[in-house]
């Protein structure tokens, strides 16, 4: 027979939702064991901006002067070029909270951060390396998950099932969940960059001849996105790699000179951009959250902060219905009903910021244009729309709190 184990909630899925999720259960007392199907966190093209509602989450938990040690910049205001042309974008300097600036932070430093204050909990469990192919069902409920893991295969028996396994998740094909399709004109084209020592690195986004890059500041270099139109990618390379670093160079002449590093294209990676969502997140016994529930557009950066106040939200609601052992489908609903409209609200104003950008044309071939009317519009309302991108940028739609309490020593299972 398989090898069996309990536990009260089983994470799947080791990024930002899952071992938030998992961090603040066990720090509430709940036995909770997440699954990361890598053996590490280091992974290029994770997204890295660490927003003002995230920061206060942390602040709250005390570890705000950790996070604060592995931020590679900071950026109380970000510019966009426009055709050699530098223009304030969004501000974050009103906002009501202790930290008043955008965080750029490797994701395999924020994540291994998570796991060593999880650690400090008996009740934390987390599982590198391990794979959970699918779930287990009994009389029509969720009760497990069935892994795979270079000791061998098992499985883990949980009052809760949580997917938090990202846009690509196992447990929701496994489960034939419904994924509503938003639809999406764009791909990214991801490469890293020797960082300019001149450049000071407020500058987050770049439009030149109908291209556009994102240029993310870190330490030592410039992770960068080419936002290319969906199936553009085959054309890109018909055109050759000298012509690829010249259009970086053309669009961000900063770059112009590091470009050259860019020897092969294995070194640019194609991340095919979705905005999708489930019309119900939740069935006995398993939930999803993150972008397992919701996958999210990069456009803005807000992703991972989305998918954060997703784990606080769950925590908040699931935590005493977990200790106590009376978890039932209405707690899970209810996370939906706390979340999900954020969500949309978020994934509406991508889906509109992708029409104005790149309307409906959908030809891999047609420039990148911001029209007329939006040019006149940031024009007349600059001060507004900057303060409003700020607020719904660095604070979200629904800012979440943590109200989970830290357990008592006595309070732990034995």
């Amino acid at each position: 027979m398989d090898k069996v184990e309990t536990t009260t909630c089983c994470i799947v899925g080791g990024g930002p939702a899952g071992i938030f999720l998992g961090f603040l259960l066990a720090r509430a007392g709940v036995p909770v064991v997440v699954l990361e199907k890598h053996a590490d966190f280091l992974r290029d093209f994770r997204g890295d901006t660490i927003h003002p509602s995230t920061l206060e989450l942390m602040n709250e938990l005390g570890l705000l002067d950790q996070v604060l040690e592995i931020t590679d910049f900071r950026a109380e205001q970000l510019y966009v070029n426009f055709e050699g042309r530098s223009i304030a974008g969004p501000t974050f300097a009103h906002l009501p909270t202790k930290c008043k600036f955008i965080g750029f932070v490797p994701q395999w430093d924020f994540l291994t951060l998570l796991s060593e204050q999880g650690r400090k909990f008996d009740t934390f469990d987390l599982r590198m390396n391990t794979h959970a192919s699918d779930v287990i069902r009994e009389h029509g409920k969720v009760v497990g998950v069935r892994c795979e893991s270079p000791d061998g295969e098992y499985t883990i028996r949980a009052d809760l099932v949580v997917a938090a396994d990202g846009r690509s998740s196992t447990l929701r094909a496994a489960t034939n969940q419904q994924v509503i399709e938003d639809g999406v004109p764009i791909d990214a084209l991801w490469f890293r960059l020797d960082r300019p020592a001149e450049d000071d690195g407020h500058t987050l986004a770049w439009f030149r001849d109908g291209h556009m890059l994102v240029t993310i500041p870190r330490r030592t270099h410039y992770q960068v996105a080419m936002i290319i139109r969906k199936g553009g990618f085959d054309a890109i390379k018909q055109r050759g790699l000298n012509h690829f670093r010249e259009t970086i160079g053309v669009v961000c002449p900063s770059l112009k000179q590091v470009a050259e590093g860019l020897g092969d294209w294995k070194d640019v990676k194609l991340l095919t951009v979705q905005v999708n969502h489930l019309p119900k997140w939740y069935e006995d016994g398993l939930l999803f959250i993150g972008d397992a529930a919701h996958a999210m557009s990069p456009m803005g950066g807000v992703g991972i902060n989305v998918a954060i106040q997703d784990a606080v939200a769950a925590a908040n609601l699931l935590t005493e219905p977990l200790r106590s052992g009376s978890l039932a489908t209405k707690h899970l609903q209810a996370v939906q009903t706390r979340r999900e409209p954020a969500a949309r609200k978020t994934q509406h104003w991508q889906v509109r910021m992708h029409a104005m950008l790149f309307g409906g044309n959908t030809s891999p071939d047609q420039a990148i244009l911001v029209p007329w009317y939006a040019k006149i519009g940031a024009w007349l309302f600059a001060p507004i729309l900057r303060r409003l991108a700020g607020k719904y940028i660095g604070m979200g739609f629904q800012p979440e709190h943590v109200e989970s309490k830290r357990a008592s020593t006595s309070d732990q299972p034995d």
